[in-house]
């Protein structure tokens, strides 16, 4: 049982909001950081991981041509856009399992058919945590980042690495 700061009322463990006076009790799940590396996916922002400006293609841009950008740039992901409007996004995990094998039979379709249309996104001020968070749930290894309701850039599972290694002091 825990509880509530506000009115004392005795909520279960886990609750997200007390039972007698409505107010918000997530806070009070959250366990306690312990660790410099804990305390930093709490405090940081995803904008401290300097995400990358994304690579954007076309919703009428060919297989063919997304692979070969990915390839030339050593990229993992594109992301799709009409205008400023985000349409979707491909990863290199969309080529291995939407299109395997019948790769040779695909290079002249649009992508927009083989994109993961309407991607989730975080914002640039959003916490790591939650970005880890929403990337573990989801299995995604890449994720827009927008700020001011723009594109910005594209964070990667590799980035989040990273930035543990130099939270723990790991020299590569």
């Amino acid at each position: 049982m825990i509880s509530c700061p506000f009115c004392g009322a005795e909520n279960l463990q886990g609750a997200d909001i007390c039972d007698d006076c409505q107010h918000s009790l997530t806070d009070l799940s959250i366990p306690a950081p312990t660790t410099a590396v804990e305390k930093g996916l709490l405090k940081d922002r995803i904008e401290l991981l300097t995400p990358k400006k994304p690579e954007t293609v076309s919703p009428g841009t060919t297989v063919g041509e997304v692979l070969q950008k990915m390839v030339d740039k050593s990229i993992g992901c594109v992301i799709v856009v009409e205008g400023e409007q985000l349409r979707g996004i491909f990863t290199e995990r969309d080529a291995l399992t939407r299109l395997g094998a019948d790769v040779g039979t695909m290079l002249d379709r649009p992508i927009e058919s083989l994109m993961t249309p309407d991607p989730i996104t975080l914002n640039a001020r959003d916490k790591i945590a939650f970005a880890l968070h929403k990337m573990h749930v989801g299995g995604y290894r890449h994720v827009p980042i927008f700020a001011d309701e723009k594109l910005v850039g594209v964070i990667s599972i590799r980035d989040i690495l990273n930035y543990f290694t130099n939270r723990i002091g790991v020299s590569a």
